[in-house]
């Protein structure tokens, strides 16, 4: 391992220190504006330190917001971030492992299919998934938010490229002691892929945290705005005054849940990201 002294120390600490404040500056700004009045933040130059409206503020926010109360937007983008994760996870999972281990015609034919989609992003079939999604009747539910985005084909390559360093050995293994294709994959295969699926849940609980255009088009109702949805509704049309207090808080509150699943989980998600655990 090379380790700088001298010089290339402060200076490394001084980019680190700089690139610290320019991101989390910003923030610092919304949390401020989320803790003071309207008028005060209307009034130049805004403040720079926190004001005594923080409980008030945030209070209000959670039990009323402006369209909305945020308590239940945050539940909703809590039930389809999990929904969209857990289920492309399990599909992945049983799709690459149905690739790789067993033998049926067409096989990559149907891997080939599957790796396609990802030529065709959300915005393309967007329509003919609104069309089914509407025949089946789950405008405004929470399967309509979750099931037409729980496929995915970079999941599903991940795990069969996973699958495939596994060694013939283990198998053989497995086969000898009386495992079938069932116990294989649940004693043995799970939990070598623990961290893999640990580093997937949190790309993908972000990823479905942060829809906004599917969202928009399923749900027509206030109480089923999930919080992307409900930050953007918050801003006035016209000649309205912004409520920015309560759309700082709201856009603080919406942070929350992604940082913590990357806070809590980042162990498993760099492992899973530079190990394979074989």
């Amino acid at each position: 391992m090379v380790e700088k002294r001298g010089i290339g120390t402060w200076l490394t600490h001084l980019s680190l220190i700089a690139g610290i404040a320019a991101i989390c500056f910003p923030i610092y700004v919304a949390f401020v504006a989320s803790t003071v009045t309207q008028p005060e933040i209307a009034r130049p130059p805004m403040p720079l330190l926190p004001g005594s409206h923080f409980l008030e503020n945030y209070g209000t926010a959670l039990s009323q917001g402006i369209n909305s109360p945020v308590w239940l937007m945050l539940m909703n983008s809590s039930i389809m971030a999990l929904g969209i994760a857990i289920g492309k996870i399990a599909i992945s999972i049983l799709s690459a492992y149905a690739i790789v281990y067993f033998r049926f015609p067409f096989r990559m034919v149907f891997f080939w299919l599957i790796f396609l989609t990802l030529m065709l992003p959300v915005e393309v079939r967007i329509v003919p998934t609104y069309e089914v999604a509407a025949g089946f009747g789950m405008l405004n539910s929470y399967s309509g938010l979750i099931l037409p985005l729980i496929a995915s084909a970079t999941a599903t390559f991940l795990f069969r490229q996973f699958f495939l360093t596994v060694p013939d050995e283990l198998i053989e293994a497995a086969r000898v002691d009386g495992a079938g294709p069932i116990r294989f994959f649940i004693d043995i295969l799970l939990p070598m892929s623990r961290t893999n699926i640990a580093a997937l849940f949190v790309i993908l609980f972000i990823y479905g945290w942060n829809q906004y255009l599917w969202p928009l088009l399923i749900t027509t109702k206030p109480e089923m705005n999930t919080i992307v949805m409900g930050i953007k509704q918050m801003f006035p049309s016209g000649d309205d005054v912004a409520e920015w207090p309560v759309i700082m808080a709201t856009a603080l509150m919406a942070m929350l849940p992604p940082v913590a699943v990357v806070v809590f989980m980042q162990g498993l998600f760099v492992k899973g990201l530079v190990d394979t655990e074989k």
